[in-house]
């Protein structure tokens, strides 16, 4: 059992967890159109060169868009999955755009959907499973 609080451990007024993933990566091809394809699906522009762009999610998580040595296999899962409170709107909003969206399916925690990303990566959306809670 995770221990919630032990006197060694300080006060925190701020219910969110003290800790956050600052980076997470990405590499492809043609990094300036897999950066243009997760600006669409609603993630801040941060800074770009000629092999990087640098993007941001709620909370401050850096998605980190690298040029890749090699053409990635179509088909292939992305490194991490992309979570939106409202998964009917994101699903929405991908048909809307043009991207090819999976019929959305549910789990006991999740609905979820993919869809073919850059560079034929495939991307889960996944609903929110932080509640009410401040993340």
């Amino acid at each position: 059992m995770i221990p919630r609080y032990t006197p060694s451990m300080p006060k925190r007024r701020d219910p969110r967890p003290p800790v956050a993933i600052g980076h997470v990566s990405i590499a492809v091809r043609d990094v300036a159109a897999a950066a243009r394809w997760f600006a669409a699906l609603g993630l801040r522009e941060i800074a770009a060169g000629e092999d990087f762009a640098v993007l941001e999610l709620r909370g401050g998580t850096h998605l980190v868009v690298e040029r890749a040595a090699r053409r990635i296999k179509p088909g292939k899962e992305a490194p991490f999955d992309l979570m939106y409170d409202d998964i009917d709107e994101a699903h929405k909003r991908c048909r809307r755009l043009g991207f090819k969206a999976s019929r959305m399916r549910a789990t006991a925690i999740h609905r979820s959907f993919t869809v073919a990303g850059p560079e034929g990566y495939r991307v889960t959306i996944i609903s929110s499973h932080a509640g009410k809670r401040p993340v």
